[in-house]
């Protein structure tokens, strides 16, 4: 009896150490599916900031007319902005799948950061490299 009593309070006063969340098999599965939306991210990353780099070298020397009358110089600030944008927000969603990556290995991944809560299996599997519960992300909203 007493050893039955030992094992159960060290199961509990541990139990992201004791025992692992996910089996191996799911971890790996998550990870072939960050690996390839990082590879699709940075792909995409590097497409918008070749284009966005590509709009102000085929702009003229002229044109450095970039306000409301500008007409075709407003357009290609707009384009070359969306294109920064874009390849930001990408590089942004790389880092994050990095972090994802990382949790992996440290064995913390499927726990909100912020609450320590386990994320549940269905946001991962939509979002692999979701950091936080929903309602925590949630609540962040306001705080920006």
């Amino acid at each position: 009896m007493a050893k039955s009593k030992s094992t159960k309070s060290a199961g509990s006063g541990s139990k992201k150490a004791a025992k692992p969340r996910f089996n191996q098999k799911f971890l790996d599965e998550m990870r072939r599916k960050l690996l390839k939306e990082r590879a699709k991210y940075l792909h995409s990353a590097e497409e918008y900031q070749a284009e966005a780099e590509s709009l102000l070298a085929t702009r003229e020397p002229g044109d450095v007319q970039f306000d409301e009358e500008g007409g075709e110089g407003t357009t290609v600030a707009v384009e070359r902005e969306r294109d920064l944008a874009l390849s930001s927000q990408a590089r942004h969603t790389v880092s994050q799948i990095d972090a994802a990556l990382e949790r992996i290995e440290n064995g913390t991944y499927g726990y909100c950061i912020t609450s320590g809560a386990p994320i549940p299996i269905a946001r991962l599997r939509a979002i692999p490299w979701a950091a936080e519960r929903v309602e925590v992300k949630a609540g962040g909203l306001g705080r920006r």
